[in-house]
């Protein structure tokens, strides 16, 4: 069990560097595994869900050398034709990625449900139209998802999905690369993660454009080789560090961002009377008075994205006047909000609409990371409170944020990370 604990009330200021895309790399890993040959990954995040990865691709045969934190290399060439370890698939959502994977580079597919974040149903079905229109025959089986591709292979086709998602159209692209003909994805979701993923494979020998726009072509190889890539920075880290300078107050400069991917969350926080300079790498956010109210509605990319609801509602409950979120990606992501309440923050929660009435301060206690982002937020309100705050389930924001206790403290906050035995191993023990 894993806890922070964070003496509030004291303004950020200094300089954060931002680690690389937690979304993009959980897909770029298990493409890995159509690659005949060595893929040298840079910039990849050491983050518990990449961990995990890592495990599941080393148990079915891929070489793996860390070379540095932050820099691996994968040779899946021997990898061997088997069923991913259930165990470890069931901790981590980004485990669907596996179908795509192993269809296209074994001819069939057996990957348990995913887990992840617990905040509300998020089904596979868009993934499942995909692998069916380029030819798979998908079945769900006491837990498992699996697919068999016919005996000529997979064959292009058009998808036309029925919602934007993310997972599914890269799921889909990492499905479709190896396959004859052409695919089209239409009405492909656009966020810097999914071109990410197309970058990397097609600097391994890929042939995808169009990623990006809402309309993805993949034209099959035969083949993929092994090379180099580095991963982009992560957008909801970086949102991250913005929101928490703008709600505790002071001065940071996050470094290591694409500002063109920070735009919708710049706006917003402009809008809120946060001060915000870019430059060609880099962000500096300067919050010297108390944010002015504001209204979000979250939609996919370029809109404002669903992951970083919940920490500019951290700031939306510390600022001037009433502010309105509309949730339109995930129906029960405001579990934070109740959390947020207990530090003294007015929310009001409707289904997909909270109203939040801001308040001048909020005071510390002990709240609990709800889920991966949600996580984030209680720690940004740590910061931002008076008095000591204690942060639960911690372990939700370790699979997507590298170093946060180091990278916080860097900003002058004072935060301490707190490991406590598991009340049920203890139990069980005793």
């Amino acid at each position: 069990m894993v806890k922070y604990v964070i003496r509030g009330g004291k303004p950020l200021n200094g300089t954060v560097v931002i680690s690389g895309a937690k979304n993009a790399a959980v897909g770029i890993l298990p493409a890995t595994l159509l690659v005949q040959g060595v893929c040298r990954i840079e910039n990849v995040p050491d983050i518990s869900d990449i961990r995990l990865l890592l495990q599941i691709l080393d148990e079915m045969g891929a070489g793996i050398r860390r070379l540095s934190a932050n820099t691996v290399e994968i040779d899946c060439s021997h990898v061997r034709d088997s069923v991913a370890p259930i165990e470890l698939v069931r901790r981590i959502r980004a485990s669907y990625y596996l179908i795509g994977a192993q269809l296209g580079r074994f001819g069939h597919a057996k990957v348990a449900l995913p887990g992840g974040c617990n905040f509300g149903p998020r089904p596979i079905d868009q993934h499942i139209k995909g692998f069916e229109a380029i030819g798979a025959t998908v079945e769900l089986n006491n837990g498992y998802v699996c697919a068999t591709a016919p005996e000529n292979g997979l064959s292009g086709a058009r998808v036309n999905l029925d919602v934007v998602s993310v997972g599914a159209t890269m799921n889909i692209m990492i499905g479709a690369v190896l396959a004859s003909g052409t695919t089209y994805i239409e009405n492909a979701a656009k966020e810097p993660h999914i071109v990410d993923l197309a970058n990397f494979l097609n600097a391994m020998g890929a042939k995808i454009s169009g990623a990006g726009t809402d309309v993805i072509k993949i034209r099959g190889v035969r083949s993929l080789h092994g090379g180099f890539y580095s991963i982009i920075p992560d957008q909801i880290e970086a949102g991250t560090y913005m929101a928490a300078a703008a709600a505790a107050g002071g001065d940071v400069l996050i470094q290591n961002v694409i500002p063109k991917h920070m735009e919708c969350i710049t706006a917003k926080l402009r809008e809120m009377g946060a001060k915000i300079t870019e430059y060609e790498d880099a962000i500096r956010v300067v919050s010297n008075s108390r944010l002015r109210r504001a209204n979000v509605k979250t939609l996919p990319y370029p809109g404002f994205p669903t992951d970083m609801q919940s920490q500019i509602g951290v700031c939306m409950a510390l600022a001037r006047g009433t502010s309105i979120i509309t949730e339109s990606i995930y129906d029960t992501r405001f579990r934070y909000c109740g959390e947020l309440n207990r530090m003294g923050a007015s929310i009001q929660v409707d289904t997909k609409v909270a109203v939040i009435d801001g308040v001048e301060k909020l005071h510390g206690c002990a709240v609990k990371a709800c889920d991966l982002r949600a996580g984030a937020a209680m720690v940004i309100a740590g910061i931002a409170a008076d008095g000591v705050t204690t942060v639960e389930d911690a372990h939700y924001i370790e699979r997507g944020y590298e170093t946060m206790i180091e990278k916080l403290r860097g900003l002058g906050a004072d935060i301490t990370r707190v490991e406590t035995p598991d009340k049920e191993a203890v139990r069980s023990a005793g």
